[in-house]
C-alpha cells in the first residue's frame, strides 16, 4: 500500500508530541532542537507506532533516522526496567546497517533520544576489538544496531540473541544488497520471529529492494516523500569540464576560490579508488591544504580519528571513496566535490547527498574529463535534472580576473549551460557575463 500523495506534506501544525507520548523521549528531542517533523518523520511514525511493516524512502539529511528510532524507542519504553540482571534487558529492536560509519550515526541518535529513558542501546561493527562490544552485549541490551558481518561474529560467539526481537530495521538496504550482504541478511532474518514488525528505510528503491521488501515485510505501506533518486533543492549542483591531466590543478583552484570568496573551507572529494583517494589528499597536503583520506584499507580507529578532526575542523578537505557516501553526517556541510564521476548514478545522488542536509544550503561540485561524459548523461537521466556547466575559475591573479567571480553556485538556476573558457573576442565575453548573471555574480568596477 502506497500512502496518498497529498498525505506526503507534513501539515505545519503537526509536532512531535502530536504522536510520541512520552515525555522523556519528547524531552530529549525538545534538547536536540528539534519540534517539527520533517516530512518522513510525520509520515513515518504514526505507521510504525500503529505496527506496520514499512518501507520509507527519502532524499538524505531529510531525518529518516529519527522517523524509525523514535517510534521503537516509545514501543520499548513499556517494557524497559532498571533491573541490573542481564535476562531483564533482552534483544528486541535490531537496526542493520551497511557501514561502520552509518551504525555509528544511527547509535549515537538513539543514545541521544533514549537518554533519559532506561532502554540500554548498543553498537557493534567490524574492524575494532569485539572485547568492548562482547562485554556490552552480555551486560544485556534492548536496542542493537550493527553491521551484519560484527553481528554474526557476536551470534556465533553466543553474545547475541535474536529469538526475542521484535522489532528489525533494514537502514539503507539498497546498500546493503550493492556491498554483497544478502547472504548474511538471509542468515540474520531466519533467527529473528516471523512476528517482527520489519521497517526497511532507504533513499532510493531498486527492484532489488522491492523484491527483498515482498519476501520479508508483510503488506507494508510505502512512503516516499519525494521522487526517487531526486536531488535536494537546496544542493545547487554545477560542472567543470576539464582534461584529465588538470584535474588536480582545477580542484586546487576551485579551493582557493572559495576560500578567497569567504565561503566555508570544509568540503568532503569524492574519488573513486583507495589509491587515488590517499595520493590525492597527500597533493592536497602538498599544496598546504589540511586534507585527510578515508576508505576501506584505513582501520577503524584511524577513520573515527580522521572523523572527529573533520568535525572539529582540524581538517578541511575529507578526500573519501563512496565508503563514506552513506552515513555520514556532518551538520553544515557546505560543499561536495566530485573529484571522479562515480560508475553508478545513484551513488551520485546520495554522495551529494552529504551537503544540503536539514533544509541547509550546499554546493556540489563536479570535475569531469572527458571519459566521464557518458557518467554525467546517466546522472542527469536519473535525476532528471540537467546540471549547470561553467568555467573552472581563474585565480592565477586577483579573483576579479575571473569573469564569474566565482561567487557561484547558490541561486543558480538548474538549467544546463554550454560551458565556455575565458577568452578575449567579444562574442566569449558575452558569453561569459551571461554566464555570470545567470549564477548572480557581480563585476567589480
Amino acid at each position: 500500500m502506497k500512502a496518498p500523495e497529498s498525505d506526503l506534506i507534513a501539515d505545519s501544525g503537526v509536532t512531535f508530541s502530536s504522536f510520541l507520548k512520552s515525555e522523556l523521549i519528547l524531552k530529549a528531542v525538545e534538547e536536540q532542537g528539534y519540534t517539527i517533523p520533517t516530512p518522513i518523520q510525520a509520515q513515518a511514525i504514526p505507521h510504525v507506532l500503529a505496527g506496520r511493516d514499512l518501507m520509507g524512502a527519502a532524499q538524505t539529511g531529510t531525518g529518516k533516522t529519527a522517523a524509525f528510532v523514535l517510534p521503537i524507542l516509545e514501543k520499548l519504553l513499556p517494557l524497559a526496567n532498571t533491573s541490573s540482571s542481564p535476562a531483564r534487558h533482552p534483544l528486541r529492536a535490531l537496526v542493520l546497517t551497511p557501514t561502520r560509519e552509518l551504525s555509528d550515526q544511527v547509535a549515537d541518535n538513539a543514545i541521544k533520544y533514549s537518554k533519559y529513558t532506561p532502554i540500554r542501546t548498543a553498537v557493534v561493527f567490524g574492524g575494532v576489538d569485539i572485547t568492548p562490544q562482547t562485554q556490552l552485549l552480555r551486560n544485556g541490551v534492548e536496542l542493537l544496531i550493527a553491521t551484519p558481518g560484527r553481528l554474526l561474529d557476536h551470534i556465533s560467539q553466543k553474545t547475541a540473541n535474536l529469538s526475542q526481537v521484535q522489532f528489525l530495521i533494514l537502514d539503507e538496504a539498497d546498500r546493503m544488497l550493492d556491498m554483497g550482504f544478502l547472504p548474511d541478511l538471509q542468515k540474520i532474518l531466519s533467527l529473528i520471529p516471523k512476528s517482527r514488525q520489519t521497517l526497511l528505510f532507504s533513499a532510493t528503491f531498486s527492484p532489488e529492494i522491492k523484491k527483498l521488501a515482498q519476501s520479508y515485510l508483510i503488506d507494508p505501506i510505502t512512503i516516499e516523500v519525494s521522487r526517487q533518486n531526486a536531488t535536494a533543492d537546496t544542493v545547487t549542483q554545477v560542472v567543470h569540464k576539464v582534461s584529465t591531466e588538470k584535474k588536480l590543478q582545477v580542484l586546487k583552484n576551485v579551493l582557493l576560490a572559495r576560500k578567497r570568496q569567504g565561503l566555508p573551507n570544509q568540503c568532503i572529494i569524492f574519488s573513486n579508488s583507495k589509491i587515488g583517494c590517499s595520493r590525492l589528499a597527500k597533493s592536497l597536503e602538498n599544496a598546504g591544504i589540511k586534507a585527510a583520506a578515508i576508505h576501506g584499507d584505513k582501520s577503524q580507529l584511524e577513520r573515527m580519528s580522521i572523523l572527529d578532526g573533520f568535525k572539529k575542523g582540524d581538517i578541511d578537505a575529507l578526500v573519501a571513496t563512496d565508503v563514506a557516501a552513506r552515513g555520514l553526517d556532518i551538520s553544515s556541510m557546505p560543499c561536495v566535490i566530485n573529484y571522479e564521476l562515480p560508475y553508478s548514478a545513484e551513488d551520485y545522488v546520495h554522495r551529494i547527498g552529504r551537503t544540503g542536509r536539514a533544509g541547509a544550503k550546499g554546493d556540489a561540485i563536479a570535475l569531469v574529463d572527458p571519459s566521464e561524459m557518458k557518467l554525467l548523461q546517466e546522472i542527469e537521466k536519473l535525476t532528471k535534472k540537467p546540471l549547470i556547466q561553467i568555467p573552472a575559475p581563474d585565480v592565477s591573479g586577483d579573483l576579479s580576473a575571473d569573469p564569474i567571480f566565482y561567487l557561484p553556485y547558490q541561486g543558480a538556476t538548474p538549467t544546463s549551460v554550454n560551458p565556455t573558457t575565458p577568452a578575449t573576442s567579444a562574442k566569449t565575453t558575452s558569453t561569459v557575463r551571461a554566464v555570470g548573471a545567470l549564477l548572480g555574480s557581480k563585476k567589480k568596477s
